[in-house]
């Protein structure tokens, strides 16, 4: 008895960091939301996962890839399977591209340098938001891989064209505009908890604050949160607290058009993206000025209820433009498998926000490694049981609606 014993008997070795003995934990993403829920702040949390109104549309993002099934062909040799890909003329490890997120430093203080340096590990474009924590400069110190950069149509055309300029002059390659946020979607969460960017302190944000101590401690020694793009401008820098409703309704312009592509295009000379197309039609009008690629995307939930599921959009969308431009499917990507179902779909390469923000929340950089690990290995792992060797392979053959 006792040599059974002894012989199934194996200890772990104690793991000493706090850290990966989180990550050990956890085997998804949402693992790691569950983690970040506990650790952030409760107004924070809200923020990152939240969604406009009653948040149909971000659950439906998710769900309308769990409505999609393999088709699943076996005895294909899958000993070299090959996950990289092309995306406007450059090598991509696998088709991820990070999306941009604002004010990413309330969930790490590092936000956008931590985010930024775990893509270039993976060999991914990063997208720098403009309403970033962390400023166009700043991140081109720390990645010199692929980086892409968010813009939003000002009203002050000025501060448009000295970001892109300064983007270009940092070595950023791809310019994405996001069209949809004429106006800011009523994100009830943060309406609830009267939530501005930064924080304002109070009781409810010291209590806050005294039962989640990491993330406080992590807060209080860094340097304090700005929209670092915009520092020293007089558009809301976020050195004082403001509501983000309250910044886009009075900095945003509302007049934005398809005018505007043309003028955006005539001041930079990389490839060009729109980020919030969610009609056929708005494709084709997209693809008919020239725009290299088209991101649909539904802001995550956060700005139209309402607003459609994208993995449904992906195949009438790529049928509208065909090879014209790149068709980037953007919102509710939680597995490696969503990512190939894009692909199979007709999609470039998927985009995703939400998950690395959970990982940043949870772990910190190293959390943000953990995704993008979790991600690129389960691309590897459905391409193989699906029977591709490279993503070029990929087609509608492979997947069929449940």
């Amino acid at each position: 008895m006792f040599e059974s014993l002894r012989s199934v008997a194996r200890f772990k070795p104690i793991e000493l960091s706090a850290t990966k003995r989180r990550l050990q934990r956890s085997a998804n993403v949402d693992d790691l939301r569950q983690i970040a829920r506990r650790r952030l702040p409760r107004g924070v949390f809200d923020y990152i996962d939240g969604a406009a109104e009653d948040e149909d549309a971000a659950r439906r993002n998710v769900s309308a890839f769990q409505s999609i099934e393999f088709r699943p062909r076996v005895m294909r040799d899958m000993t070299d399977v090959d996950t990289s890909t092309e995306l406007f003329g450059n090598r991509l490890a696998f088709p991820l591209v990070l999306a941009p997120t604002g004010f990413t430093r309330i969930a790490h203080s590092q936000g956008e340098l931590a985010v930024a340096r775990a893509a270039e590990r993976a060999g991914i474009p990063y997208s720098l938001s403009t309403m970033a924590t962390r400023s166009i400069e700043e991140v081109a110190e720390v990645n010199d891989g692929q980086k892409w950069f968010q813009v939003y149509m000002w009203r002050d055309r000025g501060l448009v064209k000295e970001l892109v300029s300064r983007a270009a002059g940092a070595g950023y390659s791809t310019l994405m505009l996001t069209v949809d946020t004429v106006v800011l979607g009523r994100r009830e969460r943060d309406v609830r908890r009267g939530y501005t960017l930064p924080p304002k302190l109070g009781l409810g944000t010291i209590i806050d604050g005294l039962v989640h101590p990491a993330w406080t401690w992590d807060f209080i020694r860094a340097e304090p949160i700005t929209f670092a793009n915009l520092a020293g401008r007089d558009v809301g820098d976020g050195s004082t607290a403001v509501s983000l409703a309250e910044q886009v309704s009075s900095q945003f312009d509302p007049g934005l058009s398809w005018d505007d592509v043309g003028w955006l295009r005539s001041q930079w000379d990389g490839p060009l993206v729109l980020k919030g197309i969610q009609t056929t039609e708005d494709a084709l009008i997209a693809v008919d000025l020239g725009v290299d690629g088209i991101a649909i995307s539904n802001h995550g939930g956060r700005q139209l209820d309402s607003a459609p599921a994208i993995a449904d959009l992906i195949e009438p969308v790529v049928d509208a433009v065909g090879d014209r431009a790149a068709v980037i499917c953007d919102g509710g990507v939680r597995r490696g498998a969503d990512i190939v179902k894009a692909l199979a779909l007709g999609a470039k390469a998927c985009m995703a926000g939400r998950a690395y923000l959970y990982g940043l929340g949870a772990a910190g950089e190293a959390g943000v490694d953990h995704v993008l690990g979790f991600l690129e290995a389960g691309v590897r792992r459905n391409m193989a049981l699906v029977g591709v060797n490279s993503v070029e392979e990929l087609s509608r053959d492979y997947v069929s609606r449940r």
